[in-house]
């Protein structure tokens, strides 16, 4: 029996994580961890005590992007990343130059926030559609970025259909 590789391990610990998110159309998770040893896990959900996608629907927004074309998302839920980072926050347990494993690459607000924490190092499973600022910030703050399968992750457009952006 072959042992799982660190990687393996923390990847697998955040598929789990991603099991508890409450909005169906973006299932992640995220495990921060220093020294091979977990500090703070998050998944994609609502504030404490607010409705939960899963519970009351989606909160949708119109996002206009750069070719002009609008998408719809929701923006009921905090990100995995944040509710990571907040959990940590909350419980007074200092991320400072640790790593953290996420379901995709993060948002460029989440790669912001990851980059003022401290973590070291981003690690995702696969990557997101949106995902080149948080690459480009990444490398111009020296954070080690790896990413273990380069195909884009799909989602759910407000319709449910299934959509891979170019």
């Amino acid at each position: 029996m072959a042992r799982l590789s660190w990687d393996e391990y923390f990847f697998r610990i955040c598929a789990a994580v991603s099991e508890r998110a409450t909005c169906d159309r973006g299932k992640s998770g995220a495990v921060i961890v220093k020294d091979k040893r977990i500090l703070s896990t998050g998944y994609v959900g609502s504030p404490m005590g607010l409705p939960h996608c899963d519970e009351v629907g989606h909160e949708f927004k119109d996002t206009i992007h750069a070719d002009g074309h609008i998408s719809k998302h929701c923006v009921r839920t905090a990100h995995a990343e944040q509710n990571a980072i907040a959990q940590a926050a909350r419980f007074g347990i200092a991320i400072d130059g640790s790593a953290l494993y996420c379901t995709m690459t993060p948002c460029y607000s989440c790669a912001k926030m990851i980059i003022n924490a401290g973590i070291k190092r981003v690690a995702v499973g696969q990557d997101y559609h949106a995902g080149e600022d948080s690459r480009r910030i990444f490398q111009e703050a020296g954070i080690q970025f790896d990413i273990l399968d380069t195909a884009i992750l799909p989602y759910e457009d407000q319709t449910g259909e299934k959509v891979t952006p170019q």
